[in-house]
């Protein structure tokens, strides 16, 4: 199967590309391998990507349709996972316009362009922050999501609006997959569990909102990985899932494991919550255990220690 992956470079891209990559699967990466976090850490993803020989690469942005049509045209993939997105609730505060550009403009670039070579399963990602402040928990797709706390969030919404439409207007099947907070090796910078072994490892404070109080539903990597597979392999009309762990946990819990694992202790300096950011995620995961068969195997000590080991090696290198 060709699939065409977006954000090859990327933390999920990357493993999700690996393991189809490792199944025998023909993959057609891109990514602009922008400066959002460190490049070094992307190319060194890339890297590793490139040394399969069914791995093919352009570097380019999901906004320039004349680039994007160019690779469909030469390649006609069969299926797109599209994970491509500028990511972050803060920086969506700083820097709005990047996120109207690649998560508005480019994802209706590779929507339109899938439908046009009729590709045979569109998958893309969504985010749970689309959930915003909803009071009930946990988060089921079926709950409404008609108040965004961020633009990052809001553009997440519209990505789910259009496909719907596709599908709707032009019988492409679209699958839209709600990350809950994904962690592991070769993760992004600029989480909090990253940025925090970070410091830590540099006996720096690290500072914790809301006064630790904040509670994320943690999702490892490989548990990812599978459940966005099984979104590609099963074609949908037009479904939603979230991929969550369903066992939230504290920011002070999940730094008392970030401690344990690095085998240090943080100075903390504790600080209101900030502007967009949610109280608490909790995924509600039956559906997608219904329609997927999948469920998250990893606990989030066993997937924490894992990463931790990574980020050792990776930040002492």
């Amino acid at each position: 199967m060709k699939i065409l992956i977006t954000w090859t470079s990327g933390f999920i891209g990357f493993h999700t590309a690996r393991f189809l990559l490792e199944r025998g699967d023909i993959i057609i990466g891109i990514d602009n391998e922008n400066d959002y976090y460190d490049v070094h850490l992307k190319e060194e993803r890339r890297a590793i990507l490139e040394q399969y020989p069914n791995f093919f690469f352009y570097k380019g942005d999901l906004s320039d349709f004349s680039f994007m049509e160019s690779v469909f045209e030469k390649e006609k993939p069969e299926k797109v996972l599209n994970l491509a997105a500028q990511a972050g609730v803060r920086y969506s505060l700083i820097n709005p316009f990047t996120y109207v550009q690649t998560n508005l403009v480019g994802f209706h670039n590779i929507i339109e362009l899938s439908k046009r070579y009729a590709v045979k399963n569109f998958v893309y990602a969504s985010s749970s922050s689309v959930y915003g402040k909803n009071k009930k928990q946990p988060y089921s797709v079926e709950d409404k999501v008609d108040h965004p706390m961020s633009l990052y969030a809001a553009t997440k919404k519209s990505n789910e609006l259009i496909a719907h439409a596709y599908s709707h207007l032009f019988n492409l099947p679209t699958t839209g997959i709600r990350f809950f907070t994904v962690y592991g090796p070769y993760g992004r910078p600029d989480m909090a569990y990253f940025s925090f072994s970070k410091k830590i490892l540099k006996k720096e404070i690290i500072d914790v909102f809301n006064h630790g109080k904040s509670v994320r539903d943690l999702m490892y990597i490989d548990d990812i990985v599978d459940g966005v597979v099984r979104c590609l392999d099963n074609s949908f009309q037009y479904e939603v899932f979230n991929l969550g762990n369903d066992n939230p946990i504290t920011l002070e819990y999940m730094i008392s494991l970030i401690e344990k694992g690095l085998g240090e202790t943080a100075e903390k300096n504790y600080l209101p919550a900030q502007p967009g950011d949610v109280d608490e995620t909790w995924a509600d995961i039956e559906y997608s255990k219904k329609m997927l068969n999948w469920e998250p195997k990893v606990r989030v000590e066993e997937g924490m220690e894992k990463t931790m080991t990574w980020l050792k090696s990776y930040l002492t290198k």
